[in-house]
């Protein structure tokens, strides 16, 4: 009997060696497959924008601002112009200026405006006279664009005339001198608005007799016209 149970132990001993060693087998685990990680997408800062920068006026050189608004600007670089320019200069005076050129230009070559780079600086000696006549009758006026010109006439360094205005009609005075030689003088007094002073004018002796008829042209403030007048 006791066999019997030996050879039974025996039979479960070995079963249970056989489970052990089937179930204690090792299995290779399977390796997962070979994914790429998911990169990160860098963000991208936004595009800066540069913002134009307020500059307020300067109150050092201009206390009394005539307007506090418009008178803030932008600083703006500008790459097309390289000329410094002034802070404060409105663009529109250089459109001004183009045309006042053109404009000059135009009215110097119409001959209705004197060109100032010739003005005649230097006194003009009309030469000398001769004559026997008491007196000369002097008529004289603005035979361009009236604009304003202004003589003044001596003779003998005395005053005849002090502030004659040149109109287009001829104005005129009478000129008395003394045996021998006598100086008389027309002097420019000023510009005219147009260019320099310019006139027209005759000389009649007291008979009527046409004795001078001469122009000045362009004279600049205080040029002087002379004439020597020879009583015999």
């Amino acid at each position: 009997m006791k066999q019997f149970y030996f050879f039974i132990f025996l039979i479960v001993f070995a079963s249970s060696a056989n489970a052990q060693s089937e179930f204690n087998t090792k299995f290779k685990a399977i390796p997962p497959a070979k994914v790429n990680p998911k990169t990160e997408k860098k963000l991208v800062p936004p595009a800066t924008t540069d913002f134009p920068v307020i500059i307020p006026p300067n109150v050092y050189k201009n206390p009394n601002p005539t307007n506090p608004i418009t008178d803030y600007k932008l600083d703006i670089k500008s790459e097309i112009s390289m000329i410094p320019k002034n802070e404060f200069v409105n663009p529109g005076d250089e459109v001004r200026d183009r045309l006042s050129k053109g404009l000059d230009g135009q009215l110097i070559k119409e001959g209705l405006k004197e060109d100032s780079r010739y003005l005649v600086k230097i006194d003009v000696n009309f030469g000398d006279i001769r004559t026997k006549s008491e007196y000369f009758l002097i008529k004289c006026r603005d035979y361009g664009e009236i604009d304003g010109d202004f003589i003044k006439s001596t003779l003998n360094e005395n005053v005849i005339r002090g502030s004659l205005e040149l109109e287009s009609y001829f104005k005129e005075f009478r000129i008395y001198f003394k045996d021998g030689i006598n100086i008389f003088e027309l002097e420019a007094l000023n510009k005219g608005t147009l260019g320099g002073n310019t006139g027209e004018f005759y000389i009649y002796d007291a008979e009527g007799k046409l004795i001078r008829h001469d122009y000045w042209d362009n004279w600049d403030a205080g040029v002087k016209g002379r004439f020597v007048i020879i009583k015999e």
